[in-house]
Formats: C-alpha cells, sequence, structure tokens
C-alpha cells in the first residue's frame, strides 16, 4: 500500500510517500480502506516532535509509528475476532492507531463509529479530533450562557462555535480579518477580528482557548467572577508548549473564583457518534479549506502552520 511515512523528526520536508506492508486487524481492532485522513495540529506535533515532552510517548529518536495521520474515514475491510459492533462494508469514521496518511489503517471498534449518512469521506475525516476536542471541552455548557471561542476559524474552533450554539449559547468568536464572515457563517453571534477588537470585561461566562497564546490575566479579565476558562493546546514555544499555560492554570485556579483548567482530550468512539447525531441534524457542519492528495501532505502540513487555513484541511486516498 502507498504510505506517508517519516524517518526522523522535522519539518514536513522528513514526509515521504512508501510502499509498505497493510497492517492487520486483530482482537478488537478493524482494518479500514481509508478513503480520507483529517490534518490537525496534532499531526504536525507528532511530525516534528515537538514540544520535546511529546518524545516521551511517541518515541524519543524516531517516531515509534512511522506513518502520518490520526483522523480517518473509510471502509471497514477486515475485522478482528472480538469485533462485533461494526461489519466489513461499514462505512466508519473516527481515528486510527497505525497512521490514516495510508490507503489502509488499523483502529480500535472504540474510537471508530459509523461515518455520517449526510457527510461525504472528505467532510467525514475532517471530524473526529477536532470536533470530539471542541465537544469535550464545551461540556457543561448552559443554554444563555455568553460563550467566548478564541481560534474561531481554526479546526477546533469551527466545531466549537458550532457546537456552544446548538447547545443554546450566545456565541462570540475570535479570529483574524479574512475569516470573519466564515466565523458569521458558522453561527457566531458575534465575531471580533483579534488584530483590532478588544475583548470586553467581565463578559463571558466560558472561554474556549483553542490554541492561543493569550495571557491567563487577558482571560481572567474577560470573564465574569464565575465564569469559566478550559485552555486547549498552545502554540507557545518552549520544552513543555502550551502545558506550561495549563500547569499556570491549574496551579491558580483553585485560589480564585473562577475556574481555568486545561483539556488533553481523549479519542472515543461514543463522542464520535453523539457529533454524527448533530451532524445529521444538520447542527454541525465541517468546515473544510482544502483538500489534498496522499502526495501532496508536505504542503498540507506547510498550510497548516502558516496559520491561513479556514476550517479543516483533508487527505484524500
Amino acid at each position: 500500500m502507498r504510505a506517508v511515512v517519516q524517518d526522523r523528526y522535522g519539518p514536513p520536508e522528513v514526509l515521504r510517500v512508501a510502499e509498505l506492508e497493510p497492517p492487520v486487524a486483530g482482537g478488537n481492532q478493524v482494518l479500514v480502506r481509508v478513503r480520507a485522513a483529517g490534518v490537525d495540529q496534532g499531526t504536525w506535533h507528532l511530525m516534528a516532535g515537538q514540544p520535546r515532552i511529546v518524545r516521551l510517548g511517541f518515541g524519543l529518536r524516531r517516531p515509534k509509528v512511522p506513518v502520518s495521520g490520526r483522523d480517518v474515514a473509510g471502509v471497514v475491510e477486515a475485522v478482528g475476532a472480538g469485533v462485533t459492533s461494526l461489519r466489513v462494508g461499514d462505512e466508519v469514521f473516527g481515528t486510527c492507531e497505525t497512521g490514516s496518511f495510508a490507503e489502509y489503517a488499523v483502529g480500535r471498534v472504540s474510537r471508530l463509529t459509523r461515518k455520517p449518512a449526510n457527510l461525504t469521506f472528505e467532510q467525514a475525516a475532517a471530524v473526529p479530533i477536532s470536533a470530539g476536542t471542541a465537544l469535550q471541552g464545551l461540556r457543561g455548557i448552559q443554554p444563555g450562557e455568553r460563550v467566548l471561542v478564541l481560534g474561531a476559524a481554526g479546526g477546533v474552533g469551527s466545531y466549537a462555535v458550532q457546537l456552544a450554539k446548538a447547545f443554546g449559547a450566545h456565541v462570540t468568536g475570535v479570529c483574524s480579518t479574512p475569516k470573519l464572515d466564515l466565523v458569521r457563517e458558522l453561527g457566531a453571534d458575534e465575531a471580533l477580528d483579534y488584530t483590532r477588537d478588544e475583548l470586553p470585561t467581565a463578559a463571558y461566562d466560558f472561554i474556549l482557548d483553542t490554541g492561543g497564546n493569550r495571557s491567563l490575566r487577558s482571560l481572567r479579565r474577560a470573564l465574569k467572577p464565575k465564569g469559566r476558562v478550559v485552555i486547549i493546546g498552545s502554540e507557545t514555544s518552549g520544552p513543555l508548549g502550551g502545558m506550561s499555560r495549563i500547569l499556570r492554570a491549574a496551579l491558580i485556579s483553585p485560589f480564585i473564583g473562577q475556574q481555568l483548567r486545561g483539556l488533553i482530550s481523549s479519542e472515543r468512539a461514543e463522542d464520535y457518534a453523539e457529533l454524527r447525531d448533530l451532524i445529521e441534524a444538520g447542527q454541525v457542519t465541517p468546515a473544510i479549506d482544502r483538500t489534498y492528495p496522499l502526495e501532496e501532505a508536505a504542503a498540507a502540513i506547510h498550510h497548516l502552520r502558516d496559520g491561513h487555513p479556514r476550517g479543516k484541511l483533508v487527505i484524500t486516498i
């Protein structure tokens, strides 16, 4: 099979297309004939080995899994002996263990579920990690609350705007000037330009910071006295990357009236099933900026990192 592989950590140029033997599903796994694969910031972090703390879990000197990609959408080709919830021929989406930038991938049934009937494979591949992260970050949102989404036009943010609206919140999205129209199209009640608009003081019940770099002081100033902040990653530098801000939030939170916490998202089929129901009900729709063929995976990563995608990027196989 064709697959995008890397032998070392580094820039997108470390990626290359190679011929590999297809993986084999066993136990509670299924083999998926990949039709499309999503590209998210986690793809870059695992490719680059940055921040360096990620190498503790994914390979100190080189990636343990040489094939890139996690998000997947495709058709079940084979099932392990312990699988009863999925069958050969089922159209599925979720995440995989062997790398999704390939013609075949293996995933656990605990991280795969039936694809939304009203989505193409390309659209479905854009959902799992980003939308699942947004869903987990917004747990507990109440109707009528004022929610601020930072990075509202990005992968996680574009879903967070839609999900918060589906939960009945009044949503303000923050993004760059060229993306204001997209954020409004996603359903935001207000769209703020981070290059010129100041955040109002004590205005929000809940802030979802999707990979930004605003100071905790700035976030707290925009938050109501009993409000909550959830920080999802960050693209700050240093050996801990965004974890440093999350750790500071955890240290401060017990001593103030506001709740500050970070989120390390999980990959769960039950969340993807909940998202499928919202998608099929028309409450959430993937915002896709661009698709790339497998051979142009490096170009997709470059585009992801240049800060300009309007929504999600997808690799087609």
